[in-house]
């Protein structure tokens, strides 16, 4: 039975924008929930690769392991994103570890439904070729953004993210700050610095527990 929660976590996904009310309906009908707390692992490296993951609230780490055990991230999973789109098409398995960072909600759709709803409805087919572009198109642009933005410019447009992905203005930081500095492509010493800049530019406040209140978002945006 489709759900309020489930209808909302559809509509986030791009794929399935401009679809009608009872396509939408039968997409629901396959969707399923999940619920991850802190430290939770979303997947496995190695666990087969089937179903296409969506975030519906939350964040969550993608990362691999090196040789020395030491976690390299990838990237993060933030509300509106979707993982596993390799999943729909093809039988692949994971060469990666997700771990939810807050409490996060995911819903799911598997291959083999999908790849029917896909055959029911073209368009389907359309928008994920469609998102996939764009899908390069963003890591293009996040390259791009880690060479030429400034470090202000990427922590505070992941302060906003991450406020905006909890739907809260004061949080405990997700990550430590060695991987926040890793993801950013800085160093810890720095990230302390520049938060300790947007403070005095009265932007956050820093609170006990590595919590961050953010008192102006917009200005946040405007970091250069």
């Amino acid at each position: 039975m489709a759900t309020h929660a489930t209808h909302e976590c559809v509509q986030l996904v791009p794929i399935f924008q401009e679809l009608a009310a009872d396509q939408l309906d039968t997409i629901e009908s396959i969707v399923q929930h999940h619920h991850y707390q802190p430290g939770e692992t979303l997947f496995n490296a190695d666990d087969p690769l089937d179903t296409l993951m969506i975030v519906s609230g939350g964040q969550a780490k993608v990362y691999q392991l090196a040789a020395n055990g030491r976690e390299q991230l990838l990237y993060l999973l933030q509300t509106g994103d979707i993982d596993g789109e390799a999943a729909l098409f093809e039988n692949k398995r994971r060469t990666s570890y997700g771990e939810a960072l807050v409490p996060t909600d995911v819903c799911s759709i598997r291959r083999e439904d999908f790849q029917k709803l896909m055959q029911k409805y073209p368009s389907i087919s359309i928008n994920v070729l469609n998102v996939f572009g764009k899908r390069l198109t963003q890591l293009e642009r996040q390259t791009t953004s880690t060479a030429t933005e400034s470090v202000e410019a990427r922590l505070a447009n992941y302060l906003t993210e991450t406020a905006a992905s909890l739907n809260v203005t004061a949080f405990k930081l997700p990550l430590k700050k060695k991987d926040l500095a890793t993801f950013l492509g800085t160093t810890p010493e720095t990230i302390s610095r520049k938060l300790t800049r947007f403070e005095q530019a009265g932007l956050i406040t820093q609170k006990a527990g590595k919590v961050i209140q953010i008192n102006d978002a917009d200005q946040l945006l405007l970091v250069e």
